[in-house]
């Protein structure tokens, strides 16, 4: 299924949107629940979040490729800026490290998630993290209002990240600073992958090469930008046979393609 870029939002927002109504287990083993509407398990990209501070397992859906805030530098009493921020896993660990004094907003478009992400920090009783409905292409928050803006496994999802990195330069406060976890890739995908839908909302045919993804950093005026951590993400080949034929499996176990995930940090 080719996608169209005007069509690529509503495929990943529907998608997410049930994603919202599972378990982290659920999406383990189905990513859209018993019905098996799409092939990717989300949690292949996901890190262990249990040990660390503000950890909630209400909030973790396992839908990360990183933990953007152990190199994000948050401060107490940072105002911190969660784009894509699902059920709340992040927003609910910067929150341990901003403490009272500090203020979280998570930014998504899904209703869903919103919903969940709402009713956790309900039950959490804080009164210093919220939860706004937005497009990272154009967010609803004032220019250099925010300290540390960070990010899971959601800007391979945007299709203008350009305008996506321009905006997040726009809210960041002089000297501000973000960190982001993604997915990029290495070499050129082959057009199957590319082109489907399941695996555009799976964080793969949405990602671009690692070296585009830096440039777009500085090109948006940031500095010191540096890949903090890097590993590569192997794709059940089940999976992959599915997409691709001989000659681009061949490839893809000789290394010459990969998709890899990074966390990468800049400051404004």
């Amino acid at each position: 299924m080719k996608i169209r870029k005007k069509d690529i939002k509503e495929i990943v927002k529907e998608k997410y949107s049930r994603i919202a109504q599972q378990t982290k287990k659920e999406n383990e083993t189905s990513c859209c629940g018993s019905g098996g509407c799409c092939e990717v398990d989300y949690t292949i990209f996901s890190e262990n979040y249990e040990k660390i501070k503000g950890y909630n397992p209400d909030a973790d859906l396992g839908l990360g490729c990183g933990i953007p805030t152990q190199f994000a530098g948050i401060k107490k009493g940072d105002t911190v800026l969660d784009l894509g921020s699902g059920a709340g896993n992040d927003c609910f660990i910067a929150r341990a490290i901003v403490g009272e004094t500090g203020k979280v907003m998570g930014l998504d478009f899904s209703e869903t998630m919103l919903e969940k992400a709402r009713e956790n920090v309900k039950k959490l009783g804080f009164t210093n993290v919220e939860f706004v409905k937005g497009d990272i292409e154009e967010m609803p928050v004032p220019s250099d209002a925010i300290d540390v803006v960070v990010s899971n496994c959601v800007l391979n999802l945007v299709p203008d990240k350009k305008k996506a990195f321009s905006e997040i330069y726009r809210v960041l406060k002089k000297n501000g600073r973000f960190s982001i976890s993604d997915v990029v890739i290495k070499g050129i995908l082959p057009r199957g992958l590319k082109d489907d839908a399941v695996m555009y909302a799976g964080c793969v045919s949405g990602a671009i090469p690692k070296e585009e993804y830096i440039e777009i950093i500085r090109q948006s005026g940031f500095k010191s930008a540096i890949v903090n951590k890097e590993k590569e993400i192997d794709l059940p080949e089940e999976l992959l046979r599915k997409y691709l034929n001989e000659s681009e499996m061949s490839e893809f176990k000789n290394k010459s393609t990969g998709i890899f995930s990074i966390t990468v940090t800049a400051s404004k």
